[in-house]
Parts: C-alpha cells; sequence; structure tokens
C-alpha cells in the first residue's frame, strides 16, 4: 500500500474523532493529531486500534507512544506493511 493511500485511510479514521471536520480536508503528514486536530488523547487509543483493525496490524505502546502527527502514523504504518 503506498503512503498516499495510507495517508487517506488515516483521515478516514480520524474522522469520527475530530470535531471540525474542515481540519480533515487540508491535513497534511505535518498535522498534529492532538493539538490540531483537536482529537481527545483518549480518543487516541481509539484511532490506534482502528489503525490495528484496518491495516491488519499490530501497534506496541512504544510505538503508539511516538504517534504525533498524521505523518507519524503513516510512516510506522507503511514500516509495518513492508
Amino acid at each position: 500500500m503506498d503512503e498516499a493511500r495510507i495517508f487517506q485511510e488515516m483521515v478516514n479514521i480520524l474522522k469520527p474523532y475530530t470535531k471540525d471536520q474542515s481540519l480533515l480536508e487540508k491535513a497534511t503528514g505535518d498535522t498534529h493529531i492532538l493539538t490540531d486536530l483537536k482529537v481527545n488523547s483518549a480518543r487516541l487509543v481509539d484511532v490506534i486500534i482502528k489503525c490495528e483493525d484496518v491495516f491488519g496490524l499490530t501497534i506496541e505502546d512504544d510505538e503508539a507512544d511516538k504517534i504525533g502527527t498524521i505523518g507519524d502514523a503513516v510512516a510506522l504504518i507503511r514500516k509495518k506493511l513492508g
């Protein structure tokens, strides 16, 4: 799966957790999930679980702790998918 497709899937995953959908429309790899999109930190766990389901992989706690931006998530998923 290429980076653009992973990015689009991440945007789709984040939709239910982002109150202001217009923020997702202009999101980039540098968009910070907590501060820019205002995703509640407790909901970040739900985002990680959804990523695991959508992409069919496991994200360890230490890996999840390093996800700050959409780009961080995309890079980790791309690496895990090989």
